[in-house]
């Protein structure tokens, strides 16, 4: 298995063992091929769920990635994370993309398209991959204010059963506001990150509980040296459940002695951010978010 692979063990994946191959299947998940344009079963699928490889059940791409590019082969603009690896195509031109836990074919990446804000189209055969409706794997979101999205969102991405984090704006009362509204601080927005995690592979206590050693909660309205409630330490909450976790651990922090200002709200309208925001630290290197024991 690929060191770079966060996701879900094959072996553990919903729909169990997958059957074999058949030899079409394996003439373009073992040996490279490419199915006819537009003769897959998946070009025009809209449904939602979660995209598996074919050939060892894998989680690979969400269905909100999903989008018709016209090229007549499935097309996604971003994967779950370490999910899929990028080679060298044998022709030399092209970027191969492959299971990162089978390495079974999958098709090739391109960039630069401007098909979708992301810029990147994932070309994938029908024939390697296999759809899980929703309802068959239900998920939970999670949303979480911490300071600075930058250093929460890819503190987050690593950890096992986590599908996807997304940074973005909530708790205020501007629809759809921009960074720049944010930053005034007159919009009531906390810069937060929306977590899409399996509950069968981590629960929302573990990520409330990682959510706490991320950032000093004691803090309020600020994160080290960002300033104002847009930075406030904050948990929005989607069931009576993530608020039972939620205050359970708040009060083991507070028998510990540990002052807490975080604050506890429902959660409303959650505004992604603008595309740029979106795994800065991962594009840019920087340094995130140290856990605290």
């Amino acid at each position: 298995m690929s060191e770079k692979y966060k996701g879900i063990d094959p072996a553990d994946t919903p729909c169990g063992q997958m059957p074999e191959l058949n030899p079409e299947e394996k003439q373009v998940i073992r040996e490279k091929g490419t199915e006819p344009p537009f003769s897959g079963k998946y070009c025009d699928h809209k449904a939602k769920g979660v995209y598996l490889c074919r050939n060892c059940g894998a989680p690979l791409y969400l269905s909100e990635s999903k989008f018709d590019s016209g090229c007549g082969w499935p097309s996604f603009d971003d994967e779950i994370p370490g999910a899929v690896r990028r080679q060298p195509d044998a022709d030399g031109r092209r970027t191969e993309i492959v299971c990162a836990n089978c390495d079974g074919h999958l098709g090739h990446v391109f960039t630069g398209e401007k098909h979708t804000p992301k810029n990147t189209r994932h070309c994938v055969n029908s024939i390697s991959i296999e759809f899980l409706p929703e309802s068959k794997w239900p998920l939970q979101r999670a949303i979480f204010a911490a300071g600075c999205f930058w250093s929460v969102e890819d503190s987050f991405r690593h950890i096992r059963g986590v599908l996807t984090v997304r940074s973005g704006y909530t708790g205020g009362s501007v629809e759809n506001p921009s960074y720049e509204q944010v930053c005034t601080g007159k919009t009531g927005h906390a810069e937060a990150v929306e977590i899409l995690f399996d509950p069968s592979r981590v629960t929302y206590e573990q990520l409330a509980d990682h959510f706490f050693k991320i950032h000093d909660p004691a803090q309020k309205n600020r994160q080290g040296p960002d300033i104002g409630t847009q930075y406030r330490s904050a948990i929005f909450y989607t069931n009576s459940e993530q608020k039972e976790a939620a205050k359970k651990i708040i009060r083991r922090l507070s028998e510990d002695g540990r002052e807490v200002a975080t604050e506890l709200t429902p959660a409303t309208t959650f505004w992604p951010a603008e595309p740029y925001h979106q795994r800065y630290l991962e594009k840019h290197g920087s340094a995130g978010c140290k856990v605290k024991d």
